[in-house]
């Protein structure tokens, strides 16, 4: 990594503001070196900073109901991150992470509301970088939504299927319900279980002839019950 570059001139953020207010808060930051992988800071702590990215790249996480932990976002070098709990004095919202060998600005919350409340221009960034906030996680909401509704739909289709008589290799709903019994049986929208179904045609995990439908792949079906979905 280069030597230290001293300088906030490269954040969106501050971009064009007198030169003397940023050289102000470029003194009042506190400039951390952090290694990839080490925290930054943790979800459900106070926040008492706000770290403007100079070198590198952070990860913003936060633990799936599974454990798991999630990656919300990657912020990378003239971004801000932990804004959010000093706008509204609340613990953090997710933890942060450096995904990267990373070189961060960290400026207190009190200055950075300073800031904001004598520079407009400032503040409309900023309102605006929320706003695509707001838009990517209801993109992903979503997205999660129509998936999980997906995976219902597939697990009402393993419990409508039986044996077909004719042959062992196959699995049959006949007759097949309108998409509506199946939208109700999955508690999602008729036009969810035909965009499910789509996905799994052209996979050959279904064959539709009539009013019955075959199950020719029965092992990824349910694997798509589990979260595979098929048509990724």
């Amino acid at each position: 990594m280069s030597a230290d570059r001293r300088t906030l001139s490269g954040i969106g953020l501050l971009s064009g503001i007198d030169q003397a207010v940023l050289a102000g808060i470029e003194e009042r930051s506190v400039w951390r070196r952090y290694r990839s992988g080490e925290r930054v800071f943790e979800r459900g702590t106070a926040g008492h900073e706000v770290f403007f990215v100079v070198e590198g790249a952070v990860d913003v996480i936060s633990p799936a109901p599974s454990g798991i932990e999630f990656n919300f976002a990657r912020i990378g070098v003239g971004e801000v991150v932990g804004h959010l709990a000093a706008i509204d004095d609340l613990p953090r919202a997710a933890s942060v992470v450096a995904a990267e060998d990373s070189l961060l600005a960290a400026l207190p919350c009190d200055r950075f509301l300073k800031l904001l409340r004598e520079n407009g221009e400032v503040a409309l960034r900023l309102l605006k970088s929320l706003s695509q906030i707001v838009r990517a996680t209801n993109e992903r909401v979503v997205s999660a939504s129509c998936r999980e509704g997906m995976e219902r739909v597939y697990g009402v289709l393993i419990d409508l299927a039986r044996p077909d008589p004719s042959t062992t290799d196959l699995l049959v709903i006949e007759p097949f319900p309108p998409l509506r019994d199946i939208a109700l049986q999955a508690g999602v929208t008729r036009e969810l279980v035909a965009s499910a179904l789509n996905r799994l045609y052209p996979e050959g995990i279904v064959r539709r002839r009539g009013n019955t439908l075959f199950i020719t792949d029965a092992t990824r079906l349910q694997n798509a019950v589990r979260g595979a979905l098929p048509g990724k």
